[in-house]
């Protein structure tokens, strides 16, 4: 918000004076305007700062208070000619706001003015007639109520288009700014912020409007792409737009043997503050059949129905509406990928394994009738699902730690008498973790020593490259080693693939993640160690570690 505006000009008898200001007394005390509010600033302090030395000029500059609460950006201009004093006008258009607001929008805003008026003033003099009976006859309107319709209309409708004179209109808006947004991988998964597919128009770019149908919070980058038929660099630049217009937000793919830890917001859903855990409820609590259960996500409802097909499995079908629902998370957190107003999926997990699929569907399935009952079923039996308690939902939410994979973490409930795929869609509840703010992904790399080495020495991309002697002498260096293996040590083979031809050798640094990896290579993570024990190295070269 614009607390003050203000026009100043060096005088050659005066000094620095400020000529107009908006409101009155702003700046420095007016005499129309006694009763007003005192100045915000110092003005004998600031004023060598208001028309600075000639290497500030037609620079843009900012001037904070001496007690830090407001700051002035400013553009001081000088016009050099010898019809004035001096041979030159020096002058500053000048905007007063808080010190901790985003100043970046505002820096176009000053530049327009110090731009728009040193133009006038060169073709016809108009800031320096201003006051002068020049300006009286020409019947043209005093700078400082141009300058009170600027503040107000930029305030209050973001902004402004004031007629000067016949010849010049001074057009400004006031264009909020967005931090460049990050790069998108082909292992990143995008969530909708919004229901995309409402707002999405003809004139779009044509790669948004193919791809904004595939993006449901289960598919990552490269499958959204592959879904719709598209190269993925043109995908990843369609993602970072609505990244920039943060319509979307990015998470990692859910596997069932990955790693999450809590975060220090772990603490606000032990306490239930906002009602931070019965949203979690209400959003990864397995429902009753035929019910309908909605997640809110940038104010846009996104409901899914529920309902058993001829084997008794729950099947959903996501749909997207404003329809009244009885259960409507709203609280506003924080997440680690920006704010947003709650988090959404709309389909199952594309990464589950077949097991642990399995065990998800046995959740709702209808009982078999026993052997010689003789009953008879002639459609799905439903199973009345115990609600889950907030202390479960807590005790769940807290005993994810690094070095349990998912998978694991399952068992440890399960042997603890909690059956967490009969009463919790597992991959919701990490996902809602995620995006609030409770959890983060911890990833898990590969690191080659004599990889690093012969990055710093050089020597890593002829050895790479070349099929010839190197790779005969490295085949005959590693020939002697054994065969070990350890996810979370060293990973050696004494006889395998040649290490030149194996597609994880660029990988070995140490900075790639192995989902990095299942996307480029498509290959999944038991592939993956396989091929690492196949990999011809000595003992306790490899290492495999989490972060």
């Amino acid at each position: 918000m614009i607390l003050g505006i203000f026009y100043a000009r060096f005088l050659p008898q005066e000094g620095t004076k400020i000529v107009a200001q908006s409101p009155p007394g702003c700046i420095v005390a007016s005499p129309d305007a006694p009763n007003s509010r005192p100045p915000l600033l110092d003005f004998d302090i600031i004023q060598e700062y208001i028309i600075p030395r000639k290497a500030f000029f037609n620079r843009f500059i900012t001037v904070n208070s001496p007690d830090g609460k407001y700051s002035i950006l400013g553009f001081p201009v000088s016009i050099p000619n010898e019809r004035y004093h001096r041979n030159e006008f020096l002058f500053n258009f000048g905007l007063v706001v808080e010190s901790d607001v985003d100043q970046i929008p505002y820096e176009q805003l000053v530049r327009r003015l110090a731009v728009t008026f040193a133009e006038m003033e060169r073709q016809n003099g108009y800031l320096s007639s201003e006051g002068t009976a020049k300006a009286a006859e020409d019947g043209r309107r005093p700078i400082e109520s141009l300058l009170e319709i600027i503040k107000e209309d930029l305030n209050n409708y973001g902004e402004c288009m004031i007629p000067i004179d016949e010849a010049n209109t001074l057009n400004m808006k006031l264009f909020p700014y967005h931090p460049p947004p990050p790069p998108v991988r082909g292992w990143h998964v995008p969530v909708p912020k919004m229901k995309l597919a409402d707002i999405v128009d003809p004139t779009w770019d044509l790669t948004l409007q193919k791809i904004i149908p595939y993006i449901d919070g289960v598919n990552d980058v490269r499958r959204v792409a592959w879904l719709a038929d598209v190269s993925l660099p043109l995908a990843q630049i369609a993602l970072q737009h609505l990244l920039y217009y943060d319509t979307i937000l990015l998470l990692d793919m859910f596997f069932f043997g990955s790693c999450y830890a809590p975060r220090p917001g772990i603490h606000d859903f032990v306490a239930n503050r906002d009602g931070l855990v019965d949203e979690c409820a209400g959003y990864v609590c397995l429902h009753p059949p035929h019910t309908r259960s909605s997640v809110t996500i940038g104010g846009a409802h996104v409901v899914e129905q529920h309902h058993p097909d001829s084997a008794g499995n729950q099947s959903h079908s996501a749909t997207s509406g404003s329809a009244s629902e009885p259960r409507k998370p709203s609280t506003n957190s924080s997440g680690s990928a920006g704010k947003v107003k709650d988090d959404s999926s709309k389909a199952e997990s594309h990464h589950t394994s077949p097991t642990a699929h399995s065990a998800a569907g046995s959740g709702s399935r209808a009982p078999t009738p026993a052997a010689g009952s003789g009953a008879t079923t002639t459609g799905p039996v439903q199973v009345q699902v115990t609600a889950v308690t907030h202390y479960q939902l807590i005790k769940l939410m807290t005993t994810f730690c690094v070095g349990r994979s998912v998978m694991e973490w399952i068992k440890l409930h399960q042997d603890a008498g909690f059956d967490v795929l009969r009463h919790v869609d597992v991959r919701r509840l990490v996902q809602f973790g995620v995006i609030k703010g409770l959890l983060y992904r911890v990833h898990k790399y590969v690191v080659s020593k004599r990889y690093l080495q012969q990055l710093a020495t050089g020597q890593a991309k002829a050895w790479r490259d070349n099929n010839g002697d190197d790779n005969n002498n490295n085949n005959r260096m590693n020939g002697g080693g054994n065969s070990r293996g350890d996810e979370a040590g060293v990973v050696a083979n004494g006889g395998g693939d040649n290490n030149s031809n194996n597609p994880l050798r660029k990988y070995m640094d140490g900075t790639h993640c192995f989902d990095q990896i299942i996307t480029e290579q498509n290959m999944t993570d038991a592939e993956i160690m396989e091929k690492l024990k196949s990999f011809r190295a000595p003992a306790g070269d490899l290492t495999v570690f989490y972060r």
